[in-house]
């Protein structure tokens, strides 16, 4: 685990890291990204039951999160739904909040609110996922590719885009431009008029663009081969591992994937980090190590999360 905190990079932070019921040590699956440097947002990736309770052992303001990413309907990925959005109305939040999610997950949400007669301060907006792009804005592109489950559940890869290169501060000084707020102007506009009236092609005074970073969440899924292509060189691969090798044959029936499944995934995508989650509850804290380890034999910049983990996006 790397922890940032008080680091301002893009993160991941994970709320519930259990498969299908919660237990002592794990909640159900709930994960966040820190786009707050980047776009001033936090984006959630599944809302498990108790997720708003799970957020009040963190610094996270609900308001900041605007965008909830679903990867299926099971009740371990959208339970806590209801209840978080109502929590974000009565703790201030008044901005709208953008949902994607398989078909049916708009009628879940209201329907819950419809009963339990609850009113938001925000509007929602919801948009069904499907394969393809489904959102892009001037930092990011987040797409989706449909996993192999026994209900519709996806993977959403986020790629953000690239970044502009570091200004040269020597070739500004060569053309007579001293340091000071002229160097933010040409460093956040494409063309500055200078007091002379010299125009500045800022590209002329920057080094080559940044890659930006890229980061894939998948949702419940046994291996799947067809996802590699859109994987990768990820910076960051979250895959679910709800079973250790042993059980292969229990994660075969029920559409689930092993710690060295996802390894395998990760290896073939040329991934730079590894991140395992959705563990199931008959993994004991002592089982840890062995299920990190059998990942490890194939994939080696890998991490089993636990709830509260905080992982920088490198």
């Amino acid at each position: 685990m790397m922890k940032q905190k008080g680091i301002f990079v893009m993160q991941l932070q994970f709320l519930g890291t259990g498969a299908g019921i919660p237990s002592k040590l794990r909640n159900v699956t709930s994960i966040l990204l820190d786009l707050l440097q980047e776009t001033n947002q936090m984006w959630m990736f599944d809302c498990g039951e108790a997720t708003q309770h799970q957020i009040l052992s963190t610094s996270i303001r609900p308001r900041k999160i605007a965008k909830i990413f679903i990867t299926h309907l099971h009740g371990d990925h959208i339970y806590g739904l209801p209840g978080f959005l109502s929590s974000r109305s009565f703790q201030g939040g008044d901005t709208p909040v953008q949902i994607f999610g398989p078909e049916g997950l708009k009628d879940f949400i209201q329907t819950s609110l419809k009963v339990g007669e609850t009113k938001l301060n925000y509007p929602l907006e919801f948009i069904d996922t499907r394969e393809g792009v489904i959102y892009e804005d001037s930092h990011f592109i987040v797409e989706a590719k449909l996993l192999q489950h026994g209900v519709d559940s996806y993977g959403y890869i986020v790629q953000q885009k690239d970044l502009p290169g570091s200004l040269l501060p020597e070739k500004l000084r060569a053309e007579g431009i001293q340091p000071g707020p002229i160097f933010q102007q040409i460093k956040e506009n494409d063309e500055v008029i200078l007091d002379n009236g010299k125009k500045i092609i800022s590209s002329h005074f920057k080094g080559p663009k940044k890659k930006g970073k890229k980061v894939a969440i998948l949702g419940d899924t046994k291996m799947d081969y067809s996802v590699i292509s859109k994987l990768m060189g990820a910076n960051v691969l979250v895959h679910e591992a709800t079973f250790s090798e042993e059980n292969q044959d229990l994660a075969s029936a029920y559409y689930h994937s092993t710690t060295r499944d996802a390894a395998t995934i990760a290896k073939e995508a040329n991934v730079k980090k590894l991140i395992l989650t959705h563990i199931s509850s008959r993994y004991q804290p002592d089982d840890a190590e062995n299920l990190l380890a059998e990942a490890k034999d194939i994939f080696q910049n890998c991490y089993i999360a636990n709830d509260f983990d905080v992982f920088s996006i490198e």
